[in-house]
């Protein structure tokens, strides 16, 4: 197996921390270093297949907004004496082959270009307009070094997660879109033998379950394609997830058992996401449909508007 490319790249600045420390000690004194954002590699996910586009050593370099402005060109510098070649692999930090990911970047920009914000989310309005695959995108990785603390000190408020309120408004989603598409819609697209409403049932829950896995495990789910292998890993509900999508994934609708059998490891899953709803206080226990389940989580929201919103939505 392949070295993965997070520690492929913290091997790298390792090796580039005593050039920059040399070029550009003033800005390293008060910038962070890592490889955080958009990869498999940052989720720890990257394969051999991984290598085929923008996959090799980096890391980037967030340096406060206005010094990056006016130091641009000595950083470039710097960075231009390192090796084009770690360890075998080509590195990703030329100009020509960051695709904005790595490379210097502003430790605000940076932030604004994930979150729509150059801060921490500070009401649940701001918190509902980031998608979640942004807010992992904010989080992944790893920091490998953070002098100036700016960085670091966003990073960890979003590692808290959600607030509770804006957590219970998005479990209590989820149930619906489970309850609806996989509990009742369903069955009976396959009862009428529609097998692309089925299939599109069958999406449509997978990824609400997939989402409601990382909500009770209070972490965010990534982008769609690396959502099912990031959840093998969740502290809660993971591997029960993981397993009742593949079922899923197998299905051939147009069989009879097998559409049964994957509607019944749907029921068994909404029956565990019940008790779980239970565990953490979030709804009594009713029963596997999580229909019902919804409205009573949302009730739970402290926050009057955010209480009031539509149960089926964010």
């Amino acid at each position: 197996m392949s070295l993965p490319g997070l520690i492929l790249s913290r091997r790298f600045f390792a090796s580039a921390l005593p050039l920059l420390k040399e070029h550009i000690p003033d800005v390293m004194a008060v910038s962070a270093a890592g490889l955080v954002g958009e990869g498999s590699e940052c989720l720890g996910l990257d394969d051999g297949i991984s290598r085929d586009h923008d996959w090799g050593p980096a890391f980037c370099l967030w340096v406060p907004d206005e010094l990056l402005h006016s130091e641009l060109d000595r950083i470039e510098h710097a960075l231009s004496a390192l090796p084009p070649v770690f360890e075998g692999y080509p590195t990703r930090l030329p100009a020509d082959r960051r695709m904005g990911r790595v490379g210097p970047l502003p430790i605000r920009g940076f932030y604004r270009r994930f979150l729509g914000m150059d801060h921490v989310p500070s009401t649940w309005k701001e918190w509902l307009s980031i998608p979640e695959y942004h807010l992992c995108s904010c989080t992944n990785g790893a920091v490998f070094m953070d002098e100036g603390g700016e960085f670091s000190a966003i990073r960890e408020e979003l590692l808290k997660h959600y607030p509770e309120d804006v957590r219970r408004k998005k479990i209590a989603a989820r149930c619906m879109i489970m309850a609806q598409a996989g509990q009742y819609n369903l069955p009976r697209c396959l009862q009428r033998g529609d097998l692309v409403a089925a299939m599109l049932a069958a999406a449509r829950f997978s990824e609400a379950a997939l989402s409601m896995a990382f909500l009770l495990s209070r972490r965010y789910m990534p982008f769609y394609k690396w959502a099912g292998r990031a959840a093998e890993d969740l502290p809660v509900l993971g591997r029960s997830t993981v397993d009742t999508l593949r079922v899923i994934s197998r299905t051939a609708w147009s069989d009879e058992t097998q559409g049964m059998a994957a509607v019944q490891a749907i029921e068994e899953l909404c029956a565990q996401v019940a008790r779980e709803l239970e565990t953490q206080g979030l709804c009594p226990y009713q029963g596997n449909w999580l229909w019902a389940a919804g409205p009573v989580v949302q009730m739970g929201v402290k926050e009057p508007e955010l209480r009031r919103r539509n149960v089926m939505e964010d």
